[in-house]
């Protein structure tokens, strides 16, 4: 065996820039999936037929590939991890421990990303770039971050720890540390989680994935019109001496306690 290729693999086993070696990377990996998926069921079961486990354990291979000059075993080996798992991750991108994608399908990740310990991915995300030039260009991700199916996160940004991204939400501007984002271009919402800023880097044991949990922001700003709107009705009411409005019972907003429109008595 020739001294680089030894080199090569004797690195693939325990990555210089990160404290554990492949194995223990690996075994890790395969532990947190229990934490984050009520399917799963059995080590095997999980082993054997979790794609997004399969294409981290093929990426971390890849990417001690790819940062020991061997470029074209890194890319080749992450293309075999694509078309095996349907999940796209650039040999160069940097990976914390216990990462964890659902399911899989769709997943990118480009060159420059990097992701922190105890990240959660679920279907169709991307962690895209924005420009052609060298350098960074793809996000950063903190530790502890969950990103909802299908959202897009674009650019040299970075996502705070335990920040969440709303499902098919499209991010392109930072996001703080525990804080929610969602909507297109993605919106601050809520308050920020303290709670779980303080627990991550445990092993993953106090990730928050509720992230269907998440207000409505346009939903809010109507009721709020709505609001605004009923407030000046009533004082215009009150300066013409009307009477109150009377409400319909076939109307949804009515039967729900709001007034609607000027048969139901606005105006």
């Amino acid at each position: 065996m020739s001294p680089d290729l030894s080199s090569a693999l004797s690195l693939a086993m325990g990555e210089a820039e990160s404290k554990p070696g492949l194995p223990a990377l690996a075994r890790e990996d395969l532990a947190c999936v229990f934490g984050r998926d009520p399917a799963a069921r059995s080590r095997l079961e999980v082993l054997l037929t979790y794609p997004g486990l399969h294409a981290i354990l093929m990426h971390r291979l890849a990417h001690a590939l790819w940062i020991r000059g061997w470029n074209f075993a890194g890319r080749w080996l992450a293309w075999l991890a694509r078309l095996l798992t349907n999940v796209d991750i650039h040999p160069g991108a940097r990976i914390g421990r216990r990462f964890f994608i659902d399911h899989g399908a769709g997943v990118v990740i480009g060159e420059t990303a990097e992701i922190g310990d105890d990240c959660t991915l679920y279907h169709g995300v991307t962690l895209g770039g924005t420009t052609w030039n060298q350098g960074k260009r793809h996000p950063t991700l903190g530790a502890g971050v969950v990103v909802g199916a299908g959202a897009k996160i674009l650019g040299a940004i970075r996502i705070g720890d335990a920040a969440r991204i709303g499902a098919n939400s499209v991010v392109i501007r930072e996001v703080p540390a525990g804080r929610t984002a969602i909507g297109i271009p993605a919106r601050l919402v809520g308050e920020r989680t303290t709670a779980s800023l303080s627990t991550v880097g445990a092993g993953g044991t106090a990730i928050n994935l509720d992230h269907h949990l998440i207000p409505d922001p346009v939903g809010k700003a109507i009721q709020c019109l709505l609001d605004r709107i009923d407030t000046l009705e009533t004082e215009v009411r009150d300066l013409r001496g009307l009477p109150p409005p009377v409400k319909s019972a076939s109307c949804v907003a009515c039967a729900a306690g709001e007034l609607c429109c000027e048969e139901h008595g606005r105006g």
